[in-house]
Order: C-alpha cells, then structure tokens, then sequence
C-alpha cells in the first residue's frame, strides 16, 4: 500500500524553473503492473507538448494553480479541485498562461512511457 498526500505536492520544491517537471509516484517499483502515476509542475508560462497515447487512459486530479487544457483543439479552463478523465487517443496538453505555477497527479492505466505520441 501507498499514501499520497496532496499538501506534499503542493508544496515540493523542483527543479526546473521554464519547463514542465514531472515524477513518478506509482511504478514498477512499487509492484505496479497495469497502473502508473506522475506528479507534473507546469511552471508559469510553460505547457506539456501536445499529445495522445494508444493505450492509456488518464485521471488528472489538479493540485493547486489554473491551466488550460486543450483537448481535440478546444479549451477547458482547469483549476485546483478539478478532476479530469482524458480517454485513449484523445489529443491533449496542459498550458499554463498564468504567472504562477500549475501542478497536478496523473494516474494512468498501461504505464509504458514509449505510448506518449507527440503532435507536431
């Protein structure tokens, strides 16, 4: 068993300052066969590239600050409390057009990392 608790996230510091950071919190190491999970920080100013995966599908549960998700070309307006469900295949990103940092929890099911497709 893990617990995770979100104050922990919210107040960790990182180490990138103009682009996006992420960590894994449930891998492989944990026993983890069919689940992944990542905290993200999108530092002000900055987003995630635009992308998809085949096989994944994603819960994002938004820790602290506002973003915007762009999913399939439309805009969500995402903030603190938000929960957020991205299906296989459907194109997304996070952009964070504000001056504060964004920060999030993804658990995602099939957890390889080569299913992150890249939009050009």
């Amino acid at each position: 068993m893990e617990i995770f608790r979100i104050e922990e996230f919210a107040k960790m510091k990182v180490p990138t300052a103009s682009t996006f950071f992420r960590q894994e919190i449930v891998a492989s190491s944990q026993k983890a066969k069919n689940l992944g999970g990542i905290f993200v920080l999108v530092p002000a100013g900055s987003q995630v590239p635009y992308h998809f995966h085949r096989k994944r599908e994603s819960i994002i549960i938004v820790v602290s600050g506002e973003a915007t998700e762009i999913v399939e070309g439309k805009e969500f307006h995402i903030k603190a409390n938000d929960v957020l469900y991205i299906p296989i295949e459907e194109k997304h990103t996070v952009a964070n057009r504000t001056d504060r940092d964004f920060r999030y929890i993804e658990f995602f099911t099939c957890p390889d990392i080569s299913d992150f497709i890249e939009v050009k």
